[in-house]
């Protein structure tokens, strides 16, 4: 089986100020995604090293670089799950952690639980030797900026859809050599949402799933509008139903825009190794390693190519 991974750094309107750093840094995840699949090792593995990538570099919004709440705070939400036994993992509202997503990991593999929340969670890393950081070092000074020049919620929605210094989410999902596929996905959420306010990103089947009779999904996007029609697993249930992966992509978000008025992207990987990136948001940044290029794209129907 031909090992893949796809990656994306959000859904929305990506200023050009920012638009090399995005795909610079998607194609860097993707790579470091794809060199542990090249060592044989599991599709988990890869999404995990993946979205830390994606999570420590200040350009996306998960991690460093994560947005304020209409508090001034960081809450940062993640996911991840196996295909291959259907085990998941998720954390929400943490504000210490830097890489959320191998937090979720540890809840999946070391509690009896599928998500913890808020003072939960944190307790919980303590207690597994997690290592935390100053909430404030999560914040960049752009960032800082662009709270204060934003009044409230809603302001934030519509600038992160309407060419304005917002982010949003990243997600990996991949497909190793035995044939495994997995998904995982993390946010910052949206700037001035209010205090414990929890997206699709961390919740199983909206933001993220992944079964290996069907294949993994990393959603981004308007996290309530995704909440509202499960994206992820509208995705694969479209696979399900014979859809290739594009198509399956492609049909659900557009059902998304006409039933809820919602704008996303998803990524998708299916046992065959066929895979998609699509989006209804102006940009959408992503990358792809399929074992013999690798693929990225920003504007709709980019595909560009490197080979390996």
């Amino acid at each position: 089986m031909k090992p893949v991974i796809v990656v994306h750094g959000g859904a929305w309107a990506i200023p050009d100020e920012l638009s090399n750093a995005s795909i610079e840094g998607v194609k860097a995840a993707a790579c470091a995604g794809f060199a542990v699949l090249k060592k044989g090792v599991s599709a988990l593995d890869a999404v995990e090293a993946a979205v830390r990538a994606l999570e420590d570099n200040p350009v996306f919004d998960s991690g460093h670089g994560a947005v304020q709440n209409t508090a001034g705070e960081v809450e940062l939400d993640a996911m991840i799950m196996d295909g291959s036994t259907l085990a998941s993992g998720a954390v929400s509202s943490v504000r210490n952690i830097a890489n959320p997503v191998t937090l979720a990991r540890a809840v999946m593999e070391q509690t009896d639980h599928s998500m913890l929340t808020d003072r939960g969670a944190n307790l919980f890393a303590e207690r597994v030797g997690l290592p935390t950081v100053p909430t404030d070092t999560l914040v960049t000074e752009a960032e800082r900026r662009a709270w204060q020049s934003q009044k409230n919620y809603a302001a934030g929605v519509k600038e992160l859809f309407n060419k304005q210094w917002v982010h949003d989410t990243v997600g990996a999902v991949a497909l190793d050599s035995n044939g495994n596929v997995a998904c995982a996905t993390s946010t910052g959420g949206i700037r001035h949402k209010m205090v414990g306010r929890v997206g699709d990103s961390p919740i199983i089947g909206s933001g993220g799933y992944a079964d290996n009779q069907s294949g993994a999904v990393s959603c981004t996007g308007h996290g309530e509008s995704i909440l509202k029609v499960t994206l992820a697993r509208l995705i694969l249930f479209h696979v399900e139903q014979g859809k290739a992966a594009p198509e399956a992509v492609e049909k659900a978000l557009q059902y998304m825009g006409e039933r809820v008025q919602g704008g996303g992207g998803a990524i998708a990987v299916c046992p065959s190794g066929e895979w998609a990136a699509k989006f209804t948001t102006e940009r959408m940044a992503w990358a792809c390693v399929d074992g013999e290029a690798l693929h990225y794209g920003l504007n709709p129907r980019e595909d560009f190519k490197e080979t390996l």
